[in-house]
């Protein structure tokens, strides 16, 4: 009984952050005889009146470990209210949806360094170019044993980025034990906002087919996929390979702005369809772009999802790409952040997508036109090979993992079909 009577007061607190967000550029709720106002809700406020009582004889009555708060009372039941709602809706505390933001923006504050869990010690993988750690003389293979003069126990990934992270302009020391020389180096470092790239590994093979992986999609990734693009065609750029696989997804516009590089003027990529008949959002092309003729094939697999449905959706759809691997994820629903008081905030389904041709992917996903299948052991394989380019070395790659690189049998299936289609081409011709 506890647990239903705190989901509505999650509703309550809830009510002026929600409507505020409802209006939006709409302008202010309903109105009598054109004054402002809103009509009553006598089942909203009969609700508001009885959690006020339960809330307060629990407040008052509750005997426990710690007393109950009317603060935690009400973010229990905020945590409770969105979790009822699907697995995509969420209350954010202040740390969570500071996070949010940055994951969204794919920034963060901290020193640049890139680093694996290595025979139960922290090493560093590569200092990132142009950022703190870079600039002070850290070293791939560095071993973090202390951050702020405290020894790292117990190493794990999360523990040790949640203290190295922090807010720009702050000041954090790093002791790095250096394997090369045998020594144990302080380096205080001041926090900065670190950017990662969100499409990466932008390569053209000798027959002009170039590749390029999108990770995930920030609000950079749109600038990103178009500088790599234009590289790429300034190499010669025949036919084209995007990585898709173990795209989680992201930002709805950084979606839009990379089919918008393939897509007409004008033209329709996707549209959202909230609640309201009335609140579908059509996204269409601007077309500010010179045309693209070349062959495309997008790879995906179970862990592609969301906004990279999107891109393989429309681009599917519009018959403008071939999709090479595994059937996608099926998340189909549009999540907004919404901020509420002292820095916390929602994560709340408003809606959901639909490609081009009016289907929805939720729960449904992307069936590829070649399906080729990893198993999970390559897959693992393929991702760890796809994250330490930096080992070049087929002895050192094997000494480090304790396997040989394998191939990629999805990425060469894509790469045959797009010298098919250039090899008909030339036919043509």
């Amino acid at each position: 009984m506890l647990k239903r009577l705190l989901l509505i007061v999650a509703a309550i607190a809830l009510g002026f952050g929600l409507a505020r967000f409802a209006a939006g550029p709409a302008g202010p709720g309903p109105t009598r005889s054109g004054a402002p106002g809103w009509w009553p809700d006598r089942e909203r406020d009969r609700n508001v009146k009885y959690f006020r009582e339960v809330l307060q004889l629990v407040k008052e009555n509750y005997v426990g470990d710690a007393p109950a708060g009317y603060d935690d009372l009400t973010r229990a039941a905020l945590d409770g209210l969105l979790g009822q709602l699907d697995p995509h809706s969420q209350f954010l505390r202040a740390d969570d949806y500071k996070q949010t933001e940055e994951e969204m923006t794919n920034a963060f504050g901290g020193v640049g360094i890139q680093v694996e869990l290595r025979d139960n010690q922290v090493v560093i993988i590569t200092p990132i170019a142009g950022t703190p750690a870079e600039r002070a003389g850290l070293r791939r293979g560095d071993r973090l044993v202390k951050i702020d003069g405290k020894p790292i126990e117990h190493p794990t990934i999360e523990k040790t980025v949640k203290l190295v992270r922090g807010e720009p302009d702050t000041t954090v020391t790093v002791t790095v034990f250096r394997p090369s020389s045998r020594q144990t180096l302080d380096f205080s470092l001041t926090r900065a906002r670190i950017r990662l790239d969100s499409v990466r590994l932008a390569t053209l093979r000798p027959d002009g087919i170039g590749y390029l992986q999108v990770t995930q999609f920030s609000e950079r990734t749109g600038k990103e996929f178009r500088s790599a693009l234009a590289g790429l065609e300034k190499q010669g750029l025949r036919g084209l390979i995007i990585d898709l696989r173990n795209n989680p997804g992201g930002l709805l516009d950084a979606a839009i702005d990379v089919c918008n590089e393939f897509f007409d003027r004008g033209e329709l990529i996707v549209y959202t369809q909230g609640r309201a008949p009335e609140s579908r959002e059509d996204y269409n092309a601007d077309g500010g772009h010179g045309k693209r003729a070349y062959p495309v094939a997008i790879l995906v697999n179970g862990g592609t999802a969301s906004a990279a449905e999107i891109v393989a959706g429309a681009m599917k759809d519009t018959k403008r790409a071939v999709i090479v691997g595994e059937k996608t994820f099926g998340k189909g629903s549009v999540q907004s952040v919404i901020e509420l008081q002292n820095g916390e905030g929602l994560r709340l389904t408003t809606a959901r997508y639909y490609i081009p041709s009016g289907v929805t992917i939720h729960e449904k996903g992307i069936q590829p036109q070649m399906e080729i299948e990893a198993a999970a052991d390559d897959e693992a394989k393929l991702r760890l090979q796809q994250s330490r380019v930096d080992l070049t070395a087929p002895a050192e790659f094997n000494d480090r993992f304790g396997f040989q690189r394998i191939e990629d049998t999805q990425l060469n299936a894509a790469v045959e079909v797009l010298t098919g289609v250039l090899a008909a081409r030339g036919t043509q011709k």
